[in-house]
């Protein structure tokens, strides 16, 4: 037999399971830590632990990985012998800061575990709303005060685009003004986020099917300032809007894919309220839908009936604050009423870890719509050329492409792909959007 018994600073556990420790170490550093037996039943008998070294690489990573902020310095660990068994101690230590999460579901109450008694609770919204608010007494925007992990940090596109808006931009007091840098100097994690180059990736992914099995394409338009992300993922799905076309009615009617605005809106929230210490926003599409993930759940003291009234509470108030002085987004909670007036509130699913927002495609569109091989539904296929429905099938996988491109990969001139281009917008299958220089193609039907 064991000669402690569980309380309040003391948890046993017969074996190793990576979510259960993880929860236990964050309720004692949220608490007034404690310590925690591998290998020791609740009846406080001796199972022991098979593989120590292996255990102990585990707990190392729980600490290193999975834990925000980092409590290196607060969790040791230690072997101990009994009845000829090796059982692990972990010996956590309270915590320097008022609060800390389990990193993959960050402040969240699933996030947010406590020690409660002899017992560990989900923490209460309140206290994890009073707790923040102490961590960070100047401001609620938790990425201000995290250290960028990209070394290589600039601003110049965010300048310019920033320049391009009206705003005179002064070198030496830019970083301070945007909430760049902490105290000591040291670029925060905004920074990094706005910064010409960094290692965030943010995926678009295409799939086969309605589910994910297949998958046909894969975009990263990440590596860059969220920004130009942005603006990037937003031409990528406005290509991707196919349009349907009723000549028969005057003037004709046009009918899209999906409601632009509203997808517009939903990438928008991705960006500005997802919770970046978890992961990046992921966005993927189907063949009838398209799906926007963000990560962090509901931000502190907003439920969700509040956020499907429309009624904004932000994440990352300094992120925010550059989308609207570029002037992409308003601080109304508008983007929130816009989608529901076009799907309804039943396209979001709001859990404690993410919020996914699912568009529906209109089914009409989908119907007639072109597939990814280029092959085109309707009645218009007998009026193309074998090389008209190919460069189709290419202005699908790359919206973008230049005159150069479309030449080499139908194996044409330059001059030929360019008379395919003319006489696919004479017949109105396809439309040129944006400048020359930076637009796109558009499949239209």
């Amino acid at each position: 037999m064991f000669e402690f018994s569980e309380s309040e600073e003391i948890e046993f556990k017969s074996s190793f399971n990576n979510d259960t420790i993880t929860r236990e170490i964050v309720a004692f550093l949220n608490a007034h830590g404690g310590r925690i037996f591998i290998g020791v039943n609740n009846d406080k008998t001796i199972c022991g632990v098979r593989s120590v070294d292996e255990t102990q690489r585990k707990i190392s990573d729980i600490i290193t990985n999975q834990i925000e902020p980092l409590p290196t310095n607060l969790i040791k660990t230690a072997i101990l012998t009994r009845e000829e068994k090796e059982i692990v101690e972990i010996t956590v230590m309270r915590g320097f800061h008022s609060l800390y999460c389990i990193k993959k579901y960050g402040f969240s109450q699933a996030g947010c575990p406590v020690r409660i008694g002899s017992t560990t609770k989900e923490m209460p919204v309140m206290e994890i709303e009073v707790r923040y608010k102490k961590r960070f007494e100047s401001s609620n925007d938790y990425m201000t005060k995290r250290r960028a992990a990209y070394g290589d940090i600039t601003f110049t596109s965010l300048k310019i685009a920033l320049s391009s808006k009206g705003f005179h931009i002064n070198d030496d007091s830019f970083a301070i003004n945007y909430n760049l840098i902490m105290e000591n100097g040291e670029y925060n994690q905004l920074a990094e986020l706005l910064s010409d180059k960094n290692n965030l990736h943010i995926i678009f992914a295409k799939f086969r099917g309605k589910d994910k099995t297949s998958m046909s394409e894969r975009n990263d338009f990440g590596r860059q300032s969220v920004i130009n992300s942005y603006f990037a993922l937003k031409t990528r799905l406005q290509a991707e809007n196919v349009c349907m076309v009723d000549t028969t009615v005057r003037p004709r009617k046009e009918t899209y894919l999906y409601d632009m605005d509203a997808v517009d809106e939903a990438i928008i929230n991705a960006f500005v309220h997802n919770d970046w210490n978890i992961s990046e926003p992921l966005f993927c599409m189907f063949d009838d839908r398209l799906e926007i993930l963000s990560y962090g759940g509901m931000p502190y003291s907003q439920t969700k009936e509040r956020f499907l009234q429309g009624i904004s509470v932000p994440r990352n108030l300094s992120l925010m604050r550059v989308f609207q002085d570029l002037e992409i987004t308003e601080k109304t909670g508008h983007g929130t009423v816009k989608i529901i007036s076009a799907y309804g509130k039943e396209v979001f699913d709001i859990q404690d870890g993410f919020i996914q927002v699912t568009i529906p495609f209109n089914k009409k569109v989908m119907k007639n719509r072109g597939t990814i091989n280029g092959n085109i539904n309707g009645n218009i296929n007998s009026d193309l050329s074998k090389n008209e429905l190919s460069l189709i099938g290419v202005i699908i996988q790359k919206p973008g492409i230049t005159l150069t491109e479309a030449a080499e990969i139908l194996g044409v001139s330059k001059r030929t792909a360019s008379r395919i281009f003319a006489s696919l917008q004479e017949k109105e299958c396809v439309k040129r959007e944006g400048s020359n220089k930076n637009g796109v193609w558009k499949v239209v039907k």
